[in-house]
């Protein structure tokens, strides 16, 4: 059977998250979701940029990521604003929600992606959010970056 040839795999990311937050871990994980979702997913149509992770009766949720419905679906759609289950492990689990409780850190989505064999995953992060003096260090730093490329490109050239 042919490999089918690579594609763009991501459905939804959280592109300000990063600038919001200081990524301390990263972890793939598994999503909990219906066959509209999943379809909907395909589309891209999802949003995480509002969301986030919470450990509640020792398992991992999802809250506040809006997957549109899927409009061939009629009646058998799913809720778009649902809370959905993260798949980890227990271990994983119990690491995440000590970092929560014990040093004040947030759990963000980054962006949602089809691996390789085609299941829909999540990559979680551990992150402790950023003061105002941090966004705007970040803020120089990236403008910096950007001149830096500028000059490069042309060569020098005054």
């Amino acid at each position: 059977m042919a490999k089918k040839p690579a594609r763009n795999n991501v459905a939804a990311e959280n592109r300000k998250a990063r600038f919001h937050y200081e990524i301390i871990d990263t972890l793939e994980a598994g999503l909990v979701l219906t066959g509209t979702e999943v379809k909907s997913l395909r589309e891209g149509r999802a949003t995480i940029a509002e969301s986030y992770a919470t450990e509640e009766g020792g398992e991992i949720w999802l809250i506040n990521s809006n997957v549109p419905e899927y409009l061939q679906a009629n009646r058998f759609n799913h809720e778009p604003k649902r809370r959905r289950k993260i798949l980890v492990h227990a271990a994983q689990r119990n690491r995440l929600a000590g970092a929560v409780q014990r040093d004040g850190m947030t759990l963000v989505p980054l962006k949602i992606y089809f691996n390789e064999k085609g299941r829909a995953k999540l990559e979680l992060a551990v992150a402790r959010g950023k003061n105002a003096p941090d966004k705007r260090e970040t803020m120089k730093e990236r403008d910096w970056n950007r001149q830096k490329q500028r000059v490069l490109k042309e060569g020098g050239r005054d």
